[in-house]
Parts: C-alpha cells; structure tokens; sequence
C-alpha cells in the first residue's frame, strides 16, 4: 500500500493516507514536480502512460510524483526522475504551491502542495513504458502556444506550474 503525506498549507504533517483514498477524498498532500531542461534550453516533457489510474495520457512535465513518509521532497524528485526516466539529474528546488483539480476521466480529485524542482540532461531517456508512453523535448514557446491551442491535452498541474513560471519572470 502507497501513502501520501497529508499536510496543512504551513506544509505541517498532518497524518498519512493511502494513495487513491487521499485522492478521492481531495485531501492536501504533497507532491514534487520535475522539470528537466537541455543544453538548447528545451524542457522535458512526458505522455504519461494510459495504465495510470488518474490523469492518464496527458502530457505533463518531467516527472511527477509523491515524497513518502519520512523522505524529502529532494529526495523524492530524485528518486522518482530515475524510476520514471531511468536517468540520474541533480536537482534544485524552485518554489512550492497548492493546486486543486478534478480528473473528470477517473473522478479524482488532485489537492496537492507541490514542490518543483529544475534540473539539466543531456542525452537519451530510457523512460519506463510502465510510468511514461513518451517523452519529447519542446521549447517553452511551443509548449505555450500548444497549452493555449490544446489545453486538454496537458496536466492540470503542469499548466498550473507553467502560470507560476510565467508569473515569477521566468518565460
């Protein structure tokens, strides 16, 4: 059985709940979301795979995914860029910030404080077909431009990070 973290909004721990319960409760939990650039300043990005129980299919960032009990986001990121894409990236945490969404494919509900961190790669991805359909390297304009054409094609949090970006100055 996997179990999230439940937090407050302080990102104080509140207990631990099984991983869809969390889900179809909409309980707050924590979260890490990866984005890995190249050296031509393109951002990693993944289909996920149809087998995922909530939000399959979509495009999303990098790498996404839930620290487990006692293990730091840090930790977290880094652990999960390797069972997903199968490389090691040195990562460094951005900023964090709490999103809600609905999945209206599998009724479940995303509340997540999410911690995103960046990294660099350069080379081959040897994803895992179990976690990932696909994976591609995009510009952040073409991204932007294909979020405002299709945003149903990309993850509710993944928009919700690129906003953050946009926000902060940094594209």
């Amino acid at each position: 059985m996997e179990e999230v973290v439940l937090v407050n909004e302080n990102d104080e721990v509140l207990g631990y709940e099984e991983k869809i319960s969390a889900h179809e409760k909409g309980l707050l939990h924590r979260a890490i979301s990866v984005l890995i650039f190249n050296k031509n300043n393109e951002l990693l990005i993944q289909q996920r795979a149809s087998s995922k129980y909530h939000w399959a299919d979509v495009w999303a960032n990098s790498c996404c995914s839930h620290p487990r009990k006692n293990e730091s986001y840090l930790d977290a990121a880094e652990r999960r860029v390797y069972e997903e894409l199968g490389i090691n990236v040195s990562l460094v945490e951005k900023f964090k910030f709490i999103y809600k969404a609905y999945d209206e494919s599998s009724g479940l509900i995303e509340h997540e404080l999410d911690a995103v961190f960046f990294g660099t790669f350069d080379g081959e991805v040897p994803f895992n077909l179990e976690e990932v359909q696909a994976v591609e390297w995009k510009t952040i304009q073409d991204i932007k431009k294909e979020i405002h054409q299709k945003p149903e094609k990309y993850a509710f949090w993944f928009k919700e990070i690129m906003k953050q970006l946009e926000n902060k100055g940094t594209f």
